[in-house]
């Protein structure tokens, strides 16, 4: 369970959507109990009367207060469950999205290499579905079994008040064993098969992509069929764990709501036993059964997820340890502002086990320029990115300013211009977004279009051509407040001439 103690700890620092999200998820749980507990005693009360009257005894019963309760209860209970659905779905919505910032913050600061030691299928598969094992904490394991708890009590300090002692131990020890059976037993049956299923599901969607994304190749093997019965090998076992994992949850499930039903017959019993002592009433009689009854509804919300906790603590495993694991230093160190800029001292770099820049020095001081050419291959990426703190050096040391990166793959959200641009601005004003845009000659190109800022560029800029994504790359680097930029191959796709006047239009 610790694996899940950083996401538990993420969702309550909304204590107070939580408590006012539960407080919705009582009062709709109360209206339902008291609805037909209430309805119960009116309905024995009425018909006793009748009975009464009709066979010659004065008899009468107010008709306008209980029903006034029924009333009450049946509108608050409507109304509390629409206010709550509207609610706590917001909640959750909300809690998901300081799951994905903060998972995308803590990877934000992990090396580039980190990244890379996944292919981008078990990335997605992390981003994807094991945040959405995560993103029900509180509807599903946290809220239920806390307001089931909590219930029980009071049900219990009835029963304690109005039937006595006796009673009291006979309902709740029969509600407690129910609350256990559908939470920790739940839990521990299923624990390994459901961990189990949730990794081999993992396994295949990783699978899948891959398959989808190399399916031309697979084709061009002729193994595609062979690697889709493999696909549909694995889909086959999820699908045997999944069946034996749900027979499990049925049977925990109906011997929860047979503890349940136990505890109404016992309830009834214990009232009948002291009905006939006089010690209660008859319409009295039939509300603490009528109650118990009434928690069968958040009781049998409680075995199904925790069947599958097992699966939520493995998501919860798998983002821990690849994105949350503790980073080492960084390997750029700051240098005070003023003088240099960026000093390298007998940097060591490596890549994919050759060593691409050995003993290499180098010092720049702020506002000067310095390019660094060389054919293909020999390191000039590599270089940027750990000047940039993405690559850590074998030997030597890097130092520097605060800096802003282009790297050399040109990224486009999809989104709007003024939305790609203030990335490295928020709060840039739109005059400042046209400036940027003339320097990289853009102007002319977005003035035209009748959004302006606000053009869509689509899907990884699909809207832009290959010069025009990397000039809007450029303009957003240059947005930065950095005083040290370091840009790899800036003027890609742009033309010789329009690069030369580009290069002056930013001359600081």
């Amino acid at each position: 369970m610790n694996e899940l103690r950083p996401w538990l700890a993420l969702l309550f620092r909304r204590p107070g959507r939580l408590l006012n999200g539960g407080l919705l998820m009582l009062v709709t749980l109360i209206s339902g109990i008291g609805l037909l507990a209430l309805s119960g005693w009116f309905i024995t009360a009425t018909a006793l009367t009748g009975l009464l009257l009709a066979a010659g005894v004065q008899a009468s019963i107010n008709l306008y207060v209980p029903g006034g309760g029924i009333r009450l209860f049946a509108v608050s209970r409507t109304i509390g469950r629409y206010l709550e659905r509207l609610y706590n779905h917001d909640t959750v919505l909300r809690l998901l999205s300081d799951i994905r910032v903060f998972l995308f913050r803590q990877l934000s600061e992990k090396p580039a290499a980190h990244r890379a030691a996944q292919p981008s299928s078990r990335w997605l598969s992390r981003f994807i579905n094991d945040v959405d094992q995560l993103d029900a904490l509180y509807l599903r394991l946290v809220a239920p079994p806390l307001l089931a708890l909590l219930l029980t009590m009071l049900i219990g300090a009835v029963a304690l008040w109005v039937f006595g002692a006796f009673t009291f131990l006979l309902v709740c020890g029969l509600l407690t064993v129910g609350l256990l059976v559908a939470t920790l037993l739940a839990w521990r049956i299923n624990r390994q098969r459901a961990g189990r299923e949730d990794a081999q599901r993992d396994q295949l969607r990783s699978h899948i992509i891959e398959h989808l994304d190399g399916l031309a190749e697979l084709q061009a093997a002729g193994r595609a069929g062979r690697h889709g019965a493999r696909l549909l090998r694995i889909a086959s076992q999820i699908t045997r764990e999944r069946a034996s994992s749900d027979t499990t949850g049925a049977w925990v499930a109906s011997i929860t709501q047979l503890l349940v039903n136990l505890a109404v017959v016992a309830a009834l019993w214990s009232g009948l036993a002291l009905f006939q002592q006089d010690q209660v009433s008859a319409p009295l009689l039939v509300l603490l059964p009528l109650a118990v009854m009434g928690l069968g509804e958040i009781y049998s919300a409680l075995p199904e997820p925790f069947s599958r906790l097992g699966a939520t603590i493995a998501a919860a495993r798998r983002i821990n340890e690849q994105c949350l694991v503790a980073s080492a230093a960084p390997p750029v160190r700051a240098l005070p502002d003023g003088g240099a800029a960026l000093v390298l001292d007998k940097v060591r770099l490596m890549k994919e086990q050759h060593t691409v820049l050995n003993c290499f020095s180098l010092c720049v001081n702020q506002g000067e320029r310095v390019a660094i050419t060389g054919r293909s291959g020999v390191g000039k990426s590599t270089l940027a990115e750990a000047i940039a703190g993405l690559v850590e050096p074998v030997a030597g040391q890097v130092r520097s300013i605060p800096l802003a990166f282009m790297t050399q793959n040109t990224v486009i959200l999809e989104d709007s211009l003024a939305a790609n641009l203030r990335m490295a601005a928020p709060d840039a004003t739109d005059k400042s977004l046209w400036r940027l845009l003339e320097a990289v000659e853009l102007q002319d190109r977005f003035s035209a279009e009748k959004d302006g800022l606000e053009t869509w560029l689509g899907t990884a800029g699909r809207r832009l051509s290959g010069g025009e994504a990397r000039r809007v790359a450029l303009a957003r680097v240059l947005l930065t407040p950095a005083k040290l930029l370091v840009l790899d191959e800036p003027f890609t796709g742009v033309d010789p001439a329009r690069r030369e006047r580009i290069a002056r239009a930013v001359e600081p």
